[in-house]
C-alpha cells in the first residue's frame, strides 16, 4: 500500500508542475518521467501514477466542475495549486478510475494526507470538506468498507 501513497505523491508532484507550467498536454510526460526520476527512482510500477495524471487531464473539466461546485466559495483559480490538485486527484478515484479495490474512503484519506503533507495549514480541512461533499452528493457508496 506504501507504493500507492507514492504513486499519489508523484502523481500530486506532476499535476503541481503541469498546473503551474501552463496546463501543456505536450509536457505531461516528460514532467512525469522527471518527477518519478527525482523523487521515486526506486518505484517497480509507475501504473497507478499515471493512470492519475492521465485520467485527471482526461476528465478535468468535468472534474473542476465539480470542484466549482462543491466549493462556490471558492473560484478554481483562487484554490492553491497544491489543494486544487490534490482535489483533482481525490475527484478523479471518487468518480472516474476503475479502481474497485480502493474504497472511496481510502480515496478521501489519501487526498487528506497529500493535502496536510504538500499544502498549507487548512488544506487537509479544505480537501476534507470538498470531497465529503462529493461524496455524500454521491450516495456514499460502499459507505460500509
Amino acid at each position: 500500500m506504501a507504493n500507492r501513497h507514492l504513486s499519489r505523491s508523484i502523481a500530486l508532484q506532476t499535476l503541481f508542475a503541469w498546473d503551474f507550467n501552463g496546463k501543456k498536454k505536450s509536457a505531461l510526460e516528460g514532467i512525469f518521467d522527471h518527477t518519478v526520476e527525482e523523487f521515486a527512482p526506486g518505484i517497480d510500477d509507475t501504473d497507478f501514477a499515471k493512470d492519475l495524471v492521465w485520467g485527471v487531464d482526461k476528465n478535468r473539466k468535468e472534474i473542476d466542475a465539480l470542484i466549482t461546485k462543491s466549493a462556490p466559495d471558492w473560484p478554481l483559480e483562487q484554490i492553491t495549486n497544491v489543494d486544487r490538485n490534490v482535489l483533482r486527484i481525490g475527484i478523479y478515484e471518487l468518480q472516474f478510475a476503475n479502481a474497485e479495490d480502493v474504497p472511496p474512503k481510502v480515496a478521501i484519506n489519501e487526498s487528506i494526507e497529500l493535502a496536510k503533507t504538500f499544502g498549507g495549514a487548512s488544506s487537509g480541512k479544505f480537501v476534507n470538506g470538498v470531497l465529503g461533499t462529493i461524496y455524500k452528493e454521491m450516495g456514499e457508496p460502499r459507505k460500509e468498507e
